[in-house]
């Protein structure tokens, strides 16, 4: 019985140190010093997704970001076919441990989701939401506006890969 005490403390100790380090390797936060890791460890939320439970639908608002600690999310987007009738369902990526995803919803004003996240696998997820980042930027400006200048450098980023592949489909559809 004592032992299993102490695992448990043992695992407690082990899944904090998980969470910072996914924290730290995450371009958003990896500008941050060892105290500001800490400060945003305990604001974040960790939470397990079984196989097939949907993280967050297309079309809700959204309220935040996900990493991923351990697992894999499938993306899918929904769209009606060419009659307006029928919802198909199309794979657009399957991110795996470290990706992150929904980070737009950090600076957007009741903007909605693109596509919907569901895990693929037991998957844990790191939950960094925009109140909290509000509240963060509020009581340690310097950790916020390093978290705000990744993102802006990360949505940048992902501009200029949307309008690079828009720009070679065009050229596809014009041969």
């Amino acid at each position: 019985m004592v032992n299993f005490i102490w695992e448990n403390l043992f695992e407690k100790a082990e899944k904090g140190q998980s969470v910072r380090k996914a924290l730290k390797e995450n371009i958003l936060f990896q500008d941050l010093s060892l105290r500001e890791l800490r400060v945003l460890e305990n604001i974040v939320n960790v939470r397990n997704f079984r196989p097939g439970e949907c993280v967050f639908k297309q079309g809700e608002v959204g309220v935040g970001m996900y990493i991923i600690n351990s697992g894999s999310v499938n993306v899918t987007v929904e769209e009606l076919d060419s009659n307006g009738k029928n919802v198909k369902i199309t794979h657009v990526t399957q991110l795996k441990k470290n990706g992150f995803f929904g980070e737009l919803a950090l600076v957007e004003d009741n903007g909605r989701r693109s596509a919907t996240c569901t895990a693929h696998e037991e998957s844990v997820l790191i939950g960094f939401f925009k109140p909290d980042l509000m509240e963060l930027v509020q009581r340690n400006p310097t950790a916020g506006v390093k978290i705000l200048l990744r993102l802006g450098e990360v949505l940048g980023t992902r501009l200029k890969e949307t309008t690079a592949r828009i720009t070679m489909l065009k050229k596809e559809v014009t041969l």
